[in-house]
């Protein structure tokens, strides 16, 4: 019963997978590789690096993925590294807040940073009354391209994954190899750049990875700020034209295929190398109480990095309770009247709805498939389990604005998927692409639980006459509860605020979920953006409860979830 059970989530899984991510993969394909006659031609490709307008938003692409993978690890190495050697004041606190930055999508954030780094806002103003800035010449802190804030907003948001995942990797050295190192005279930073550096380069590697391919294919920031010459904004705005346009295809094609080529060469050079090391107890180690200045120091660094990072929600809260707040370093005037029309308003209400009802079900299905594939790849030796779980981790790797356009263009007209064309109804396609994207985080949490749940106890089940659907059911469902509400709550909690998906695929008003009608109410003129704040407040109260609640449940196995 095992075995087939065991063939059947495979099968199930290998179909799923074909249908709902090679299928839109393919389907892109063939749109950029098909000619207007029918034939196999590279033209449309060709004339992606022969157009400057392209070219300049592959190599901004390029730029926004690189520096902000670069910011984030300059971020999070040593935020990483102070927090596992040493004890300091506020360690716990400080070590928590490090994740609130992945309570709101960057793009919210965007409104936030435009209102104290533009050239009308707080810190303009506050630098007027100094008397440092003459009125008439206002510093343009973003820059004219407004790149290097899409940078800067990616790496505040995205440092925690990098952080986690290096943190999960000091966590397993050895310490006896750097008191060897030290024995031999390597110490200070050349012992880090030798010796810990190498070791901890898959954490680094498995959450680079990730911040690469999300920053390089970042949409909503841009939308933003404007920042039209970037790949993602220029495949956006060519959706419309979908049918009849072939380069929006040509440029997803391109997109693809630089994210895998650039992780396969990472993968090559930092991927492949893996260090054996004895267990932890061979060696006393474990983080030490620092001293008072180190651990000021430590303290001090948390707390710099943890405001910057919270810049950006501070700039949308104070936006979300101002009346008006133009060339003053604080709004000129407070009211609760936005949150009570982000909660009433036609466009907001509907939304949340919507956002609740497509990443619920997304996440119902996510934990049905996530529980059956960790329990064939962690509790039975079928053939290709690896593959399985491979399979499964696979949309952490490919752009969720490739998978999203993929969508779109297998449910046009004409096409097998026509009857879940998202102008119909966008409710089955959201779903599947919610789940999709998601499922990487129940599978990871299903096989923590797995792992950590002594496989004798289902064995004394079955013993006794339990089948093995109802053992698990019975007996190692309730062992991993805890596991699978962690993973759950994250894969709910990021489909609430899927941006690339909901942008794309919700095309009616009524069926826009929640980062949709952020994006449009921020579009209106007047009261739009203060509207737009508050129901990003909203959403940013609703996620902070469940990413702490998951960080309390799974600790530093967290990072593992974002691990590619």
């Amino acid at each position: 019963m095992s075995r087939q059970f065991s063939r059947l989530v495979f099968l199930v899984t290998a179909v799923f997978f074909a249908l709902f991510f090679i299928w839109p993969i393919s389907e892109t394909l063939c749109g950029a590789f098909t000619g207007s006659d029918g034939k196999f031609t590279i033209d449309y490709i060709a004339e992606v690096f022969r157009n400057p307008l392209y070219v300049e938003g592959l190599w901004n692409s390029l730029q926004m993925g690189v520096w902000s993978t670069l910011l984030a690890a300059l971020i999070a190495i040593p935020l990483a590294w102070m927090s596992d050697r040493f004890l300091f004041p506020g360690k716990s606190l400080l070590g928590a807040l490090v994740l609130v930055p992945m309570i709101m999508p960057p793009f919210v954030g965007a409104i936030g940073i435009k209102q104290i780094l533009g050239q009308q806002g707080a810190l303009n103003a506050l630098l007027e009354d100094m008397g440092l800035l003459d009125p008439a010449h206002p510093v343009d802190w973003l820059g004219e391209g407004r790149i290097w804030g899409v940078i800067v907003l990616n790496a505040l948001h995205l440092y925690p994954i990098l952080y986690l995942n290096v943190l999960a990797a000091l966590a397993n050295v050895d310490p006896a190899m750097e008191e060897a190192a030290e024995n031999l005279g390597c110490t200070g930073f050349r012992k880090f750049r030798r010796i810990t550096l190498p070791l901890i380069m898959p954490g680094i590697f498995a959450g680079g990875t990730i911040v690469f391919i999300w920053s390089f294919t970042e949409l909503g920031v841009p939308l933003m700020f404007d920042f039209t010459r970037v790949t993602s904004v220029q495949i956006f705005y060519g959706i419309k034209d979908i049918g009849g346009n072939p380069f929006p295809f040509a440029l997803v094609v391109v997109l693809l295929c630089a994210t895998v080529l650039l992780y396969a060469g990472s993968k090559l050079l930092f991927g492949r190398d893996s260090h054996a090391m004895m267990a932890k107890a061979t060696s006393q180690g474990g983080p030490r109480q620092a001293g008072l200045a180190m651990g000021l120091f430590c303290s001090g660094v948390f707390g710099l990095v943890t405001f910057l990072a919270v810049l950006p929600h501070i700039g949308v809260i104070l936006v979300a309770f101002s009346t008006d707040w133009y060339q003053t370093i604080l709004p000129s005037g407070w009211t609760l009247s936005h949150f009570e029309a982000a909660l009433g308003h036609n466009l907001t209400l509907p939304s949340i709805q919507n956002s609740l009802k497509y990443a619920g079900l997304a996440t119902i299905l996510d934990l049905v498939l996530g529980v059956a594939i960790a329990y064939v790849v962690v509790r039975t030796r079928l053939a290709g389990r690896q593959i399985l779980d491979a399979m499964a981790m696979l949309p952490l790797a490919v752009p969720g604005l490739v998978l999203a356009f993929g969508y779109l263009a297998m449910t046009q007209e004409g096409k097998p998927f026509a009857f879940l064309n998202p102008t119909i109804d966008p409710l089955i396609i959201l779903v599947i692409a919610y789940s999709v994207r998601r499922l990487p985080y129940v599978v990871r949490s299903a096989a923590a639980g797995f792992q950590q749940t002594s496989v004798t106890l289902e064995e004394a089940a079955q013993n006794l006459g339990c089948p093995p659907l109802r053992t698990l059911r019975r007996i190692t469902i309730p062992l991993i509860a805890a596991n699978l509400l962690a993973g759950g709550l994250l894969a709910f909690s990021f489909a609430m605020l899927e941006v690339s998906d909901s942008l794309i695929l919700a095309q009616k008003q009524q069926d826009f979920p929640i980062t949709k009608a952020i994006y449009e109410l921020y579009q209106l003129l007047g009261e739009g953006r203060f509207v737009a704040s508050a129901l990003g407040v909203w959403a940013m109260a609703f996620l902070a409860v469940t990413i702490i609640g998951t960080s309390l449940i799974l600790g530093k196995k967290l990072g593992a979830i974002f691990r590619a």
